[in-house]
């Protein structure tokens, strides 16, 4: 078997559908804190971009095609230096998260959150 090699060397954006995508910008930079990269127009619609400052690797807000869910889980796990302080933070600005902090062996404390449509995040302590 012949050794496959690739020219990809990162992960530039990944996709979260929402259903507004003011309502959703004004989530992820107003509650979240992420800067907004990039809103231009694309295709008749907008390409918006935000990102935790200084993260190399981007959200876009993307419009929810017609049939398709929001409210998914998105997979994205985001990471943090103290898990608690987020928690207790993005609680205090009206972020729907979960209570508690969940804490199990020797997996890094982490905690589910979820935007103004109600897509799932998660948070993880980096260790």
């Amino acid at each position: 078997m012949s050794e496959t090699r690739t020219r990809i060397t990162d992960v530039r954006t990944v996709g979260v559908p929402v259903t507004d995508q003011d309502r959703a910008l004004e989530f992820y930079v107003g509650k979240l804190g992420f800067d907004k990269r990039m809103d231009v127009p694309f295709g008749g619609q907008r390409w918006i971009e935000v990102a935790p400052p200084g993260a190399s690797t981007t959200i876009a807000l993307v419009p929810a095609r017609e049939g398709a869910p929001t409210g998914v889980d998105t997979g994205i796990r985001l990471t943090t230096g103290d898990v608690q302080v987020d928690h207790d933070d993005l609680l205090a600005r009206g972020v729907d998260a979960d209570p508690e902090v969940m804490r199990m062996g020797g997996a890094p404390p982490m905690f589910t959150f979820r935007d103004a449509d109600g897509n799932r995040l998660v948070i993880v302590e980096s260790r």
